[in-house]
């Protein structure tokens, strides 16, 4: 596939593995529509790249406004073709510890930003997509798919989640629309605020963008980054070896 050219929904898009994807794709001369929360971070992606960036607000988190965000993408941007659900969030929680009514906002929003957003950008913008060429979904998952840590359940089985939808989904394009391609990909640790003091040996998001997007150029359905690569054949091997490598991570 190639990105010269190409408009591509980036969510997440203001810092970290987003940031990345943003400036190397911009650098492969696509035009990135950036989704974010935090308008100081749009500004400084409208202000670092120009018109190659549409820097657009949107929480994540509340599903009316990516309901209507969803709704309204191909009239502002006809040209998009390449959709890359790259935006998480992850909450350390103690569910013998915490009080369950404190937790539950969290939790909700957790799973609203890792999973519904995932799920409802993919679906709500693919009658937009199949009408393409050829065009792309790309969700970007994570090894805790595979190999939960107990201080995160929730992150776990929201990214375990959108890893079955993303293939039933690709199920279906094979089936219906074989030139949308639709793709997961399994990050290892990577060093981004979101994991800030937590494990060692992380790839930087540079690292993270580039396999990415070399990825989606190769045509690739399936991405598995750096240390990634390993967990399939690990858990078919000795899966107890990499439940009591990552139970703590």
């Amino acid at each position: 596939m190639n990105l010269t050219g190409r408009t591509v929904l980036v969510t997440g898009g203001t810092r970290g593995v987003g940031r990345a994807l943003t400036r190397r794709l911009t650098g492969l001369g696509a035009h990135v529509v950036a989704v974010g929360r935090d308008p100081d971070g749009l500004a400084g992606l409208t202000a670092e790249y120009g018109d190659r960036v549409s820097a657009e607000l949107l929480d994540l988190s509340d599903p009316g406004a990516v309901d209507a965000y969803s709704d309204s993408l191909p009239a502002r941007h006809p040209e998009v073709s390449v959709v890359i659900n790259n935006a998480g969030v992850q909450n350390l929680s103690d569910f013998l510890t915490t009080d369950p009514r404190d937790l539950r906002p969290v939790l909700r929003r957790e799973l609203a930003v890792n999973l519904d957003a995932v799920i409802t950008l993919s679906t709500g913008l693919l009658p937009h997509l199949s009408r393409r060429p050829s065009a792309a979904i790309v969700n970007i998952g994570s090894g805790l798919a595979l190999i939960p840590k107990a201080s995160a359940p929730v992150y776990c089985a929201a990214k375990s989640a959108v890893r079955t939808f993303t293939r039933a989904l690709r199920y279906q394009c094979e089936a219906s629309a074989p030139h949308v391609r639709v793709i997961d990909v399994t990050l290892p640790l990577v060093d981004t605020d979101m994991t800030a003091g937590r494990g060692r040996g992380k790839i930087s998001a540079a690292e993270a963008a580039r396999a990415v997007v070399e990825g989606i150029r190769h045509d690739r359905t399936e991405i598995n980054v750096g240390k990634a690569r390993l967990l399939p054949a690990l858990m078919r091997v000795a899966p107890s070896v990499g439940y009591r490598a990552l139970r703590h991570g």
